[in-house]
């Protein structure tokens, strides 16, 4: 019976079994999985679909704004989705889309604050979604179906504007005008329409019901007057206040509206006419719709002034991991701070001549000891002096190394010698010299 033999490689003792690239590969995945995260949980995202089928921006389904927000998004509008509501007082476009019982308080809370920094544009709500029977096939995530109408009731917002649902007035087309464009309503039998003593129509319907306005309450107009289906004279009373555009007729905005092309440029011209270019602002709310969120420390942390902060901390981070993978591996003993013995006096001797700067005082004193050692190795007369012992021991060498430089030469040599490279390499000449001739 045979044995087979088996060949394996010990690890030494303290070795460390990842490479460093697999370690490197292991902090830098998991590094950006943190990140990740952090990410995550600092801007909600991931953390659920808007896309719920409300009227709101997120919204795939008819009564959504997602298609007006993507238009926007495509004619170089730099748009934001807001879910806090300390951003909605960012400079900008604001576009609010409350639901039917939403909060009047709220939004006229909300309106006020943003008209002193930019335009604010509300669209009314109007259809009841429900969602499809779950055995309709070919239906996509945040489909809806149309089950009904609802006028909005916001009370304590726009009190002395009323709104009503109806359908276009028979023999009348279901056609809007308004803004310098016209286009048709995706469904005739419903049709929201308001009024009220400030309001100043942007958009009206075939049978002439206002379907788009402004508000007249002595705020800045910019280009909106201009383009009223009426033009009154209006007086400007504060410069600062921003004009409030409502759209009462969702249909102009909404994906349902928006299939539209004349639904789209309807949209950019509202937007325009509010004071914004392309490459201005243009913030969609999601708090009114019940998608806000709070602020948190990763978002806070994230934000001026406290982005500075955490960009140090970061740096000081990757500085602290790149040490650490240098030193990567067993460590190594350190060098005892004080040697042993005479190791001690001859580093500490050594130290302090090289600290002197008067190494050239080191030559005299070692050809001396060498010329001793070797006239007690060659056996000379302990009577010759320095220069007789030198020629004695330079004929001991020629004997048995004639091709040899000399010893009084290296001796010379050594004692000529200022700088610190020319006095090494003389004093090893000096000493291969002394060994060969011992030996």
């Amino acid at each position: 019976m045979t044995g087979a033999s088996t060949s394996r490689q010990d690890l030494p003792v303290g070795a460390n079994p990842f490479s460093r690239r697999a370690v490197l590969a292991i902090v830098l995945i998991g590094g950006a999985l943190l990140l990740a995260l952090l990410w995550m949980v600092g801007t909600g995202a991931g953390m659920g679909s808007i896309n719920d089928g409300q009227a709101q921006v997120g919204s795939k389904g008819l009564t959504g704004y997602a298609a007006m927000a993507d238009y926007l998004e495509r004619r170089g509008y730099a748009l934001r989705r807001v879910r806090n509501e300390g951003a909605l007082n960012a400079p900008g476009l604001l576009v609010l889309t409350p639901p039917p019982f939403a909060d009047g308080k709220a939004i006229e809370k909300i309106v006020a604050a943003h008209r002193h920094t930019g335009p604010t544009l509300v669209i009314g709500p109007k259809w009841v979604e429900s969602r499809p029977q779950a055995d309709e096939k070919a239906v996509k995530t945040g489909w809806v179906r149309l089950s009904g109408t609802q006028a909005p009731t916001w009370k304590n917002f726009l009190d002395e504007v009323t709104v009503a649902i109806g359908p276009i007035s028979r023999g009348q087309t279901a056609n809007w005008r308004g803004m310098g464009i016209s286009g048709s309503l995706p469904d005739r039998r419903a049709v929201l329409s308001g009024r009220g003593g400030d309001l100043v129509p942007l958009i009206v319907a075939s049978d002439g019901r206002v379907l788009a306005a402004f508000l007249d309450d002595g705020g800045s107009y910019s280009g909106l007057e201009k383009l009223a289906a009426r033009r009154p004279t209006l007086e400007v009373q504060d410069e600062r206040l921003q004009p409030l555009i409502i759209v009462f007729e969702p249909d102009l905005l909404n994906n349902y509206g928006m299939a539209r092309p004349q639904s789209a440029e309807l949209a950019e011209r509202l937007v325009r006419a509010a004071g914004v270019s392309p490459g201005g602002p243009v913030l969609f709310d999601l708090t009114l719709n019940g998608l806000g969120q709070s602020a948190n420390l990763l978002t806070l942390a994230f934000t001026p002034p406290f982005l500075a902060a955490t960009l140090c901390l970061l740096l000081a981070a990757v500085v602290t991991g790149w040490r650490a993978f240098l030193r990567f591996g067993p460590p190594f003993m350190p060098d005892r701070a004080i040697a042993f013995g005479k190791l001690a006096l001859v580093a500490n001797a050594a130290g302090l001549m090289r600290r002197s700067g008067r190494l050239h005082l080191l030559a005299n004193p070692y050809a001396d000891r060498a010329r001793e050692r070797l006239a007690q190795a060659l056996a000379l007369p302990s009577a010759l002096d320095a220069e007789a012992a030198g020629h004695a021991i330079d004929r001991a060498l020629a004997s048995r190394r004639p091709d040899a430089e000399p010893f009084t030469a290296l001796v010379e040599r050594l004692k000529a010698a200022r700088g610190p490279h020319d006095l090494l390499k003389a004093a090893r000449d000096l000493h291969a010299l002394e060994r060969m001739l011992i030996r």
